[in-house]
């Protein structure tokens, strides 16, 4: 309690002088204005070259003039020359910047500026004594005024609280948080490419739905006025790109927000992007190849290599995934098979003995998965193929012909994380609609997860769809695998945050 009264009363007498640099900057910035050089009437800069590019491509740029913007990152004035950092999009690069050069005023004018500011530096690319490449200024002007005081420079930006809800600062104090979301960029970039080579076409689907389904998740609603409507914010993308296969769009993606009235942890946002792929004329198999091929191309692209690190592993991406079908990785990792137990309350008599929870509407195919999320998934650190889940948990997914109990339906899963789930998807619109019914009576029994009827979807499978193969990719997770990062928010440029104060702070 003490430590924590002297933090409090440190904290005090240290928030005058907080004020106080703030005042002094507004001061500045009023003087800019009063002599006209306020720097928010500048609308350009012509930017010739990044700092990294300098850096890497030395040869071609020594001695050269070039023009690079950015934010200022450190300064050191000393009498006539003065050195500073310049941090623009790719990294950072040192400036030197001395009186002679740029002349009494605008030198002047350049120590008044403040860690923080935007610049723009024009200069010859040259190396220092001590070896550092840099660029010597013949011209500063300054872009904008910073107003706010950055993190203190050595210890950074810690505080994740403040990251996630103030990402600009975290993306100027921490190069790897920029690098993360650079990465990001890459992987959605890469994932395009590989799908538009093979024929898919991006679409873009409702995301204000009258039925949300696809999935089994608790929708957002929200009231449309012009139509004096009720709709939900869709929860999937399925439902509508089936629609399309239907009109004949034989391979279909979409990459979108999707959104789900559930919980955050360090797997699941509200809102996070999905993107599902559907193609006519193949099956779970096809996706299966499709998907290992997906992942070890993102792989060799972005990352360079077959093999990453993820947490304390690494992982192999390189060579053929496990495929294991749902009842033989419950065999294999508790030696029971579920095989050998025919009904609803042989399951139940083993799940009380295992001590697995479950709920009084669950039936053997219901069970069977509980039994695997308690006991399997935890295993499944290489990449693995789940495949043939029971029909209960899969209600849009095709049977399995000679299994009609199982359905052919995988999920993907990669450091005990489930990466994607993908159907041989259900084209029978009689056996869609019986399953429809059963997820209406699941949802009347207290299912809030459970889908109700979408009536123009089953007009369009009974026009009828072809037999197909569908996709599911949680792409933020995808992004947390290959950048290494531990939490779906740190791949979220602006995440899911409860308000402060009635509003963001």
């Amino acid at each position: 309690m003490a430590e924590q009264e002297n933090q409090r009363q440190k904290a005090n007498a240290q928030e005058p002088d907080l004020n106080q640099l703030l005042k002094v900057r507004r001061e500045k910035l009023s003087e800019l204005q009063a002599s006209g050089k306020d720097p928010f009437r500048i609308t350009r800069y012509d930017v010739t070259v990044h700092s990294a590019d300098v850096k890497e491509q030395y040869a071609e740029y020594e001695g050269k003039q070039v023009s690079v913007a950015g934010r200022m990152m450190s300064k050191r004035v000393m009498g006539k020359a003065s050195f500073c950092n310049v941090q623009d999009l790719k990294g950072n690069i040192q400036c030197y910047v001395c009186r002679d050069d740029l002349g009494e005023d605008a030198y002047k004018d350049f120590k008044r500026m403040d860690i923080g500011d935007l610049v723009g530096v024009k200069g010859t690319v040259f190396t220092t004594k001590m070896g550092e490449i840099s660029i010597h200024a013949t011209e500063v002007t300054l872009l904008s005024k910073s107003l706010q005081i950055l993190p203190e420079k050595y210890h950074g930006l810690t505080n994740t609280d403040i990251r996630y809800r103030q990402r600009y600062t975290d993306l100027i104090m921490n190069e790897d948080v920029k690098r993360t979301f650079v990465m990001r960029s890459r992987i959605i970039s890469c994932i395009r490419r590989y799908l538009d080579d093979l024929g898919f076409l991006e679409v873009e689907t409702p995301m204000l739905v009258p039925n949300a389904g696809g999935a089994a998740a608790r929708p957002f609603e929200t009231h449309y006025n012009a139509l004096d409507e009720d709709v939900k914010l869709r929860i999937s993308l399925e439902l509508y790109l089936k629609r399309l296969i239907v009109g004949g769009m034989e391979r279909v993606y979409e990459i979108g927000r999707v959104f789900r009235n559930e919980g955050l942890d360090t797997r699941h946002n509200p809102e996070f992007t999905l993107m599902e792929l559907y193609q006519a004329y193949t099956d779970y198999n096809g996706m299966m190849d499709l998907t290992e091929n997906l992942f070890r191309h993102v792989a060799r692209e972005v990352c360079g290599t077959t093999t990453i690190s993820y947490a304390d592993v690494e992982i192999d991406l390189g060579k053929p995934f496990e495929r294991l079908t749902m009842i033989d990785a419950i065999k294999k990792y508790t030696g029971i098979d579920f095989n050998e137990i025919k009904t609803t309350e042989e399951a139940k008599k083993l799940a009380d003995e295992k001590e697995v929870h479950y709920e009084a509407r669950h039936v053997r195919g219901d069970i069977i998965n509980l039994f695997f999320e308690e006991f399997v998934e935890e295993h499944l650190i290489q990449p693995t193929f789940i495949m043939d889940h029971p029909v209960e948990v899969s209600p849009l997914t095709k049977r399995k012909p000679d299994k009609p109990e199982q359905v052919e339906r995988f999920e993907l899963f990669i450091y005990a994380r489930e990466m994607c789930n993908a159907y041989s998807e259900l084209n029978d619109p009689i056996d869609q609609r019986e399953r429809f019914k059963a997820q209406e009576a699941a949802l009347a029994a207290g299912d809030e997860e459970a889908n109700t009827t979408d009536e123009d979807f089953m007009n369009a499978l009974e026009i009828g769809m072809p037999p197909t193969g569908g996709i599911g990719y949680g792409i933020d997770r995808m992004v947390m695998l290959f950048t290494n990062s531990p939490a779906i928010r740190d791949v979220l440029l602006f995440p899911t945050m409860k308000t402060l104060g009635g509003k963001d702070q």
